[in-house]
């Protein structure tokens, strides 16, 4: 019987229970979720409707990938431009991407996840595009037209609609495919059990850990010999076992090089000459799309759209942007990635040695002379790493909670790549517990910036596919930024800004895009004045 939670949150300690609640609108979940008001109900509803994925037919079995989405096979065409004449700066030019299969007959099922950009790798220049799904094998993909001269247009391949299928189902069916332990200790006597949101069904009773300040869910199988109260370490485990969770070929629509992030060809021209705008002729716009990019590169710099005005700050003035400033870091690697960056660029700031992991933190760094503090925070569980102290996992929303806030403090958020292989609702009520504590901190401090960075594409193996899919991602960006619109925070989209560039796609990007990412930061954080 799971203990309810009016008695959870009013305890610090673990309570032990003899199962996992099943939740009922997921068929096979085992996942434990807090409940939520009826407002949120309603909002995580409307969330999950809005991102659901075409229906895709199943395949039959034996599995074969003979009738799935070849790139090899598809093709893409730069169509004319509407009302004849030249492309210039301001126009949106449509690309047509037709899908076939791997006997080169046309594909007319929908799903197909796909990826877009326009670029010009001598000026520098790269934009991402738009993809429409027309549910009937055949795609669009739209470019804001934003430089004069060369633009050239690549379409990738990310997933054939069957292996997103597979992706659906293995959240759903497979949700604890990666595998985390907790260490209990007490005295010499030392047990391993494992934890999840996500833990099947036994006779062995459950250790929980919700926090009962967020109601964030965490259990692990209650050891043999000792308390809930020994736990001492958090441990994410090597899952041998994680390729065998495929049914029998399903691991064929998932091959580099063939049906996984494959270039498709173009059947006609690649590019097009884009002439300066010219104020007589009116700009043409696509009628398939009618959201603009968040920016795009030029001579390597990127330049946003919208309401931000991109500066290109150096280190030195970074200090001064910088002064008297509390910047509070929080959330998994890709945001540690920017505390490390500034540790190596930011002139006479200096990290204290806290004896703490090099990887989960936390981190303080101080510049005396500038008075500023820089902190880092990593998320609570589910944490991708091994030999965590307990005592050092935090709930972002309950750090939140400590800031006093200002016009001298900077909060920076970016959750995202530890959640990408759970069911959406898991990462929904990390967020809506975020948003809760975000919506207490501008009330009481509404000066106080709010930064939130998306996730980002990255590169993919058959193991990475499984666990942190383009795919899963992009999924998460979009709920990231419906739950959070309409309040006072300001977003940095590593999203485009890594699918725009002309470098790998990284989990961590490279330091090209970094540095842009903190322009991007420090503009928001000292905004150049207008006139």
């Amino acid at each position: 019987m799971e203990t309810p939670w009016h008695i959870q949150q009013k305890v610090s300690s673990p309570n032990i229970v003899s199962t996992v609640s099943t939740d009922p609108d997921m068929h096979h979940s085992f996942c434990t979720f807090q409940p939520l008001t009826p407002k949120e109900a309603l909002e995580e509803r409307v969330l999950l409707d809005s991102i659901a994925w075409p229906e895709i037919p199943p395949l039959p079995a034996p599995i074969s990938i003979e009738h799935t989405s070849d790139p090899a096979h598809s093709t893409f065409t730069i169509l004319p431009r509407r009302g004849g004449g030249k492309w210039q700066v301001g126009d949106q030019l449509e690309v047509m991407i037709k899908m076939s299969d791997f006997q080169g007959r046309p594909k007319t099922s929908p799903g197909d996840f796909l990826l877009a950009r326009m670029h010009n790798q001598k000026l520098g220049a790269g934009v991402a595009g738009k993809v429409v799904d027309h549910l009937n094998g055949s795609y669009s993909a739209v470019f804001s037209l934003l430089w004069d001269g060369e633009a050239h247009v690549e379409v990738t391949l990310v997933h054939p609609g069957e292996a997103i299928a597979v992706l659906i189902r293995m959240n759903k069916e497979e949700p604890d495919r990666v595998k985390y332990n907790s260490v209990f200790r007490s005295g010499s006597l030392s047990e391993s059990t494992i934890c999840d949101v996500c833990l099947r069904p036994t006779q062995q009773p459950l250790c929980n850990f919700t926090d009962f300040r967020t109601g964030d869910s965490w259990f692990c199988y209650k050891p043999q010999n000792l308390s809930c109260d020994t736990r001492i370490i958090h441990n994410r485990i090597v899952n041998p076992d994680i390729i065998r969770i495929f049914k029998p070929k399903e691991d064929m629509l998932f091959k580099s090089g063939v049906n996984m992030k494959v270039f498709i060809g173009a059947s006609g021209p690649d590019n097009v000459t884009v002439l300066p705008k010219n104020k007589d002729h009116p700009e043409v716009k696509s009628i398939s799309v009618t959201s603009a990019p968040s920016g795009y590169y030029y001579q390597g710099l990127w330049r946003a759209l919208g309401n931000t005005r991109v500066r290109q700050i150096n280190m030195s003035a970074a200090s001064q942007c910088l002064k008297h400033k509390l910047v509070h870091l929080y959330g998994d690697s890709t945001i540690r990635q920017w505390f490390e960056f500034f540790m190596r660029t930011l002139p006479g700031i200096k990290q204290f040695d806290l004896q703490e992991d090099k990887l989960v933190g936390p981190f303080m760094a101080v510049d005396h002379a500038n008075n500023i503090l820089m902190t880092y925070h990593y998320h609570g569980p589910p944490l991708f790493f091994a030999n965590v102290p307990i005592s050092k996992m935090r709930y972002i929303a309950n750090e939140l909670d400590e800031l006093t806030g200002g016009a001298n403090t900077v909060v920076v958020i970016g959750v995202w790549a530890h959640f990408t292989f759970f069911p959406m609702k898991v990462y929904i009520r990390r967020l809506l517990g975020i948003r809760r504590a975000v919506m207490r901190l501008l009330d009481r401090a509404p000066r106080t910036l709010v930064i939130i960075r998306t996730g980002n594409p990255r590169p993919l193996t058959l193991y990475y596919s499984l666990i942190q899919s383009d795919w899963y991602i992009m999924q998460r960006n979009k709920v990231l930024r419906a739950l959070f619109k309409g309040l006072n925070v300001h977003w940095i989209d590593a999203w485009e800004m890594v699918l725009a560039h002309h470098l790998p796609h990284d989990l961590h990007p490279p330091t090209p895009i970094i540095m842009n990412m903190i322009d991007i930061l420090l503009s928001h954080i000292c905004p150049k004045k207008s006139g």
